[in-house]
């Protein structure tokens, strides 16, 4: 598309429509400028919609426009360089990433485009199913022109084992310590499901801080407060902030009474090659992060033993492979489904870019190497107008590695939180605490 029509994830203003994937922080850049957001229509889930004004409060409600699951919109765009009339028709598809999150299909005068945002189709499973089945039907058999696709990982090196069996993994490790206080790392959207699951297997309430509370009020889950609590007092298990479990969060809590945490999450915390060799990368709190260069097959494999999972730090905590982010036979699966005629990975940070080309270029119909990444400021948050080249024309190393920050992971952001009022408490307050 020409530059100044259709921005998504991307608020930086000069496009003629916004479309926002999910409500994560790396993807709303741009949503919390000073007056709210009132550049133009703003498209969502209605889910997405609902917990808008929690995150924003200065959004005009005016400019959304609520786009539910398998529902399109007609869309008259004015071409920035010839004045031209352009008519699109976007499709929401269900990306199955956190509540709410959404893909993006646009089809219409100036070809069609798949923008998945973050996504995970697990194989196998009945809502992926009736997700791709959605897309296909969109599709109506037309072939997708580009394709912007969520690249987080990937690379063959790495396989996740289906969400619900990393649940029943969590909770057999906290049955194996009965006698131990459990905090769980979680983002402020997202995993609702997981700990549901915990809470059920177990039979026992989970605490959640207030504000998380909020939101998952606002999604219509426990109104009957028989799941999550603001209450210590009333469970040994607590789900935190992810910043908040670090190593000296879990000291200070050993102090009180024995206590475990557990990270859920996609990151290769542990890798190892097939020489069964492992190396620090670096002096970080991060213990068990382990990597080494590509073997000959220019594969890097992750070592995770479900009975054994990873431990995060040196002691009381562990990591498990529970991924929001679909891992690389996942992708190569969607990409068998759509054969586009051309693939951009929509994550690029100041670290990496893993060009898709680089493993599925057989799949693209153009079967052409691209070089393009997609237009972004910092993190995730991309428009989908104008892909730009590589600095110097540069090609994306072949095989190169997949590289993991060290201590700023964690460290940065517990700088920048640590006095708010959320994390692992140890005390019970006073006063109970009322979510509004």
């Amino acid at each position: 598309m020409d530059e100044g029509l259709v921005s998504v994830d991307k608020f930086s203003g000069g496009s003629q429509a916004y479309f926002l994937t999910h409500l994560h922080q790396d993807h709303t850049r741009g949503l919390g400028a000073a007056g709210g957001w009132r550049h133009g229509p703003l498209y969502c889930s209605p889910v997405t919609a609902r917990l808008l004004p929690t995150r924003f409060p200065g959004i005009d409600a005016s400019v959304l426009r609520p786009l539910a699951s398998g529902a399109s919109a007609s869309l008259s765009l004015s071409s920035p360089s010839t004045g031209r009339l352009i008519s699109v028709v976007v499709t929401a598809i269900p990306a199955l990433h956190c509540p709410g999150s959404l893909m993006y299909l646009f089809r219409g005068d100036l070809g069609c485009m798949l923008c998945t945002g973050d996504f995970r189709w697990e194989l196998g499973c009945e809502r992926a199913r009736a997700a791709k089945k959605a897309l296909l039907d969109a599709l109506a058999g037309d072939t997708v022109d580009v394709l912007y696709l969520d690249n987080t990982y990937c690379h063959p090196s790495i396989s996740f084992p289906p969400r619900p069996v990393v649940a029943e993994q969590m909770v057999y490790i906290i049955r194996a310590h009965p006698d131990h206080e459990v905090i769980i790392g979680v983002d402020t959207l997202g995993k609702e499901d997981l700990l549901i699951h915990i809470s059920r297997a177990l039979q026992t309430k989970i605490w959640v801080w207030p504000q998380r509370l909020q939101t998952i009020h606002l999604l219509g889950i426990d109104d009957k407060q028989e799941i999550f609590t603001t209450h210590t007092s009333l469970t040994r298990i607590r789900a935190v902030p992810r910043y908040s479990l670090t190593i000296e969060s879990l000291d200070a809590l050993n102090t009180v009474c024995p206590t475990i945490g557990i990270m859920p999450s996609g990151l290769p915390w542990l890798w190892k090659n097939t020489k069964g060799k492992t190396k620090s990368c670096g002096k970080s709190p991060v213990k068990s992060i382990r990597c080494k260069g590509l073997n000959e097959e220019g594969a890097i494999e992750m070592d995770y033993d479900p009975l054994s999972p990873p431990k995060l730090f040196e002691k009381d905590s562990y990591a498990l492979p529970y991924s929001d982010h679909a891992c690389f036979a996942e992708l190569e699966d969607f990409m068998q489904t759509v054969r586009p005629s051309t693939v951009i990975g929509i994550v690029s940070t100041s670290l990496r870019y893993v060009n898709p080309r680089q493993h599925f270029s057989h799949l693209c119909g153009d079967n052409v190497c691209s070089d393009k990444t997609p237009v972004k400021s910092k993190g995730r948050d991309n428009a989908i107008l104008t892909p730009k080249k590589r600095k110097n024309d540069s090609k994306t190393p072949k095989g190169s590695k997949v590289r993991i920050s060290s201590s700023s992971l964690y460290r940065s952001r517990v700088t920048m939180k640590r006095r708010q009022c959320c994390g692992a408490k140890i005390r019970e307050p006073e006063e109970p605490i009322s979510v509004d």
